[in-house]
């Protein structure tokens, strides 16, 4: 018996170590499809209440914006495309539930060693591409090595709380893990997983339960960041920098990038720089042409906006239009309305609200998954949330929630007998 079901185990370690593999290959179609697979293979007879608040949300906002689509003459092909795209965070947030099958997949582990895995293939890809390619400059290596890693950066965090998570590691592996994780997350230069490593650090050291040592941590913080970026802000740099110059350039532009209230799309500069906040004002303007039922429904399934003008996008393809934006929120907005604002809303909080308990390991879990909601508020604004074809961060939430079910069953169990 203990033979088969430490092979299930592994079978499913597998399973769960290629469905987030898959979303690294920027081909949405196959992560769809073996997101899929792996749900009919693993699927369960039984799934808990809990699961089931969490993809609620995103299934009101699929079934507004299928409603809304009646309202609206789209293509059949853009309606299934947004279909496919609305289905994303259900299958993700299933998907990572059905993969967590007992307490002995050591799924902290599980997640580290993953996150270790894709670290050592980014390394190899920027080091071939370097030595073999010899590109140099830091956009370029982005362009083969990726932009960002989300998964990586959970790694990073529960390699340096493992002893919260009561996952044992030599000193050895653990400066190994530790080292690779970090060097090859930095190397990303990806502002978006800064903020979420030091959200995920902040949150695991307990500085989000406000208290008076907290709320001095946090006020010590945010005044080290404003000097910080007064100072960056202050600086003469290059939108075309290398190394360290081009990410201070991107973290100069990051508060206007997604915020800024107007954007010039004839100065190549000011439309490349502020692309994120020139969607949001478009998808706003269309919106407010829709009238007060159009903004509270949406434009539905298909639905889109006009760019006004040829964009140029990093795969090579030109776009005028454009179905699924940069902001998860505007993106809700366009195909269900203010009620799908509000759905999303709904999931945030959910995930915020953790429910107490004694035992600490659970505890550790809960700061994780809240410091996962703080992060989301940003991360659906700038990077499209759970709703991006290359993330995985819905797998990694259902995974942690269906382990904190098995965590609290045992914990529960143990407290009978006692």
């Amino acid at each position: 018996m203990s033979s088969t079901k430490i092979s299930k185990d592994f079978l499913y370690q597998i399973l769960f170590a290629i469905c987030i593999l898959v979303t690294y290959l920027n081909n949405y179609e196959l992560t769809f499809l073996v997101w899929i697979a792996t749900i009919l293979i693993t699927i369960k007879k039984k799934h808990s209440l809990t699961i089931l608040q969490y993809i609620v949300p995103y299934i009101a906002i699929l079934i507004v914006s299928f409603i809304a689509w009646f309202f609206y003459d789209n293509t059949i092909y853009e309606v299934i495309r947004d279909i496919t795209y609305l289905l994303k965070p259900i299958l993700g947030l299933v998907l990572g539930y059905q993969l967590c099958r007992s307490a002995n997949m050591k799924v902290i582990k599980t997640i580290i060693y993953v996150g270790f895995i894709i670290a050592v293939i980014h390394l190899g890809i920027i080091f071939f591409t370097a030595v073999v390619h010899k590109v140099l400059n830091i956009h370029e290596l982005r362009k083969y090595a990726g932009y960002f890693s989300d998964f990586e950066v959970y790694s990073l965090i529960l390699v340096i709380f493992h002893k919260k998570f009561d996952v044992v590691l030599s000193k050895q592996r653990f400066y190994l893990l530790l080292i690779t994780i970090a060097f090859s997350s930095f190397l990303y230069l990806s502002r978006a997983n800064f903020i979420q490593a030091v959200v995920f650090y902040m949150g695991l050291k307990g500085y989000f339960t406000l208290n008076k040592r907290a709320i001095i941590i946090l006020i010590s913080f945010f005044s080290f960041v404003i000097i910080g970026y007064t100072a960056i802000y202050n600086m003469n740099l290059s939108r075309n920098g290398k190394g360290l110059e081009a990410l201070l350039y991107k973290i100069k532009n990051a508060p206007t990038e997604a915020f800024k209230a107007k954007v010039d799309k004839d100065d190549w500069k000011d439309f490349n720089d502020n692309y994120r906040a020139y969607e949001n004002m478009l998808t706003i303007r269309v919106m407010k042409n829709e009238g007060f039922w159009g903004m509270l429904r949406g434009k539905g399934l298909g639905s889109d906006i006009p760019l006004g003008q040829k964009l140029y996008t990093n795969d090579g393809t030109v776009l005028t239009k454009v179905s699924i934006l940069h902001n998860a929120f505007m993106t809700a907005f366009l195909k269900s309305g203010l009620i799908g604002v509000f759905f999303m809303l709904c999931f945030l909080i959910i995930l915020l609200k953790q429910g107490k308990t004694d035992n600490d390991h659970i505890k550790q879990v809960n700061l994780l998954l809240i410091a996962t909601a703080i992060y989301l508020f940003f991360d659906n604004w700038v990077l499209l949330g759970l709703y991006l074809k290359t993330e995985s961060k819905s797998v990694i939430i259902g995974f942690l929630l269906c382990y904190k079910q098995i965590l609290l069953k045992k914990d529960n169990q143990t407290r009978v007998i006692e």
